[in-house]
């Protein structure tokens, strides 16, 4: 979301041309500080009518910006402003917001809409959010049950007395994972071989509790919802919120990762 507009006119043009879907983006949403609207309106016709090739591509333009806007979360524009803003670009004009309070304005926006969101999907999993904070609550004062300054829990199934990892290297390991009503979303033991993977490539819980592992250890690790796949969930397996549970083996640490 941190992109200047013109730059993510510049991605919503290639992904018309090339034919692509782009990623969600923060593109250009230039709305005045006021929320009055103007009472001119542009009048559009019900179908358009294209009379060359540039009439075809500016539709196509507006098109693939208003899809990667409303990808980002936004509805409408003021759409008598959005067409002053490319006017006054493409006459070279002096723009009415200078470059860095148009990317702060379009910062802003977008992170009102992203909170907005999240609240949202707070509410919708409000019951799936009390029954991790729960159980976490409850399992640190099980005995052998860890606690660490983010929030991570863990505990020791056997102790290894190898090296340590660092968040830099790569590690092959053996793991099972699950949601708190046991339901098993991925595992490395039923695929029947190991993984080998960056640990700054991972959730944070794995990051974090990897590299307290010496190898050859066996460690189990209870991860609330922001060390792992936060708000959004993952796949169709991990849903928004979820506390994860880890069975983790770490067989060996690989060559460092390259990044």
């Amino acid at each position: 979301m941190k992109k200047t507009y013109i730059l993510i006119f510049a991605l919503a043009l290639s992904a018309q041309v090339k034919a692509q879907n782009k990623p969600k983006a923060a593109t250009v949403a230039k709305k005045p500080a006021t929320t009055t609207k103007t009472v001119t309106k542009t009048t559009f016709t019900a179908k358009p009518v294209f009379t060359n090739l540039l009439d075809s591509a500016s539709y196509a333009f507006g098109n693939a910006m208003a899809s990667n806007l409303k990808a980002g979360g936004l509805s409408s524009l003021n759409y008598e402003l959005l067409v002053k803003g490319l006017k006054d670009a493409f006459d070279n004009n002096t723009p009415v917001l200078n470059e860095e309070t148009a990317q702060l304005t379009i910062n802003k926006l977008f992170e009102s809409l992203t909170s907005v969101r999240e609240e949202k999907n707070k509410n919708q999993f409000a019951a799936q959010i009390k029954e991790g904070e729960d159980f976490l609550s409850k399992n640190k004062l099980k005995k052998g049950v860890i606690t660490t300054a983010s929030g991570l829990q863990y505990e020791v199934i056997k102790q290894g007395t190898g090296n340590k990892p660092k968040a830099t290297d790569q590690v092959t390991v053996h793991y099972q994972g699950t949601l708190l009503n046991g339901f098993e979303f991925d595992s490395s033991y039923k695929r029947g071989e190991p993984i080998s993977l960056e640990l700054n490539r991972v959730i944070k819980g794995w990051t974090e509790g990897v590299q307290l592992m010496p190898e050859g250890s066996k460690y189990r690790f209870y991860i609330p919802y922001n060390l792992g796949y936060g708000t959004s969930g993952a796949g169709q397996n991990i849903p928004p919120y979820a506390t994860l549970i880890f069975d983790v083996e770490l067989i060996k640490i690989d060559t460092p990762a390259t990044n």
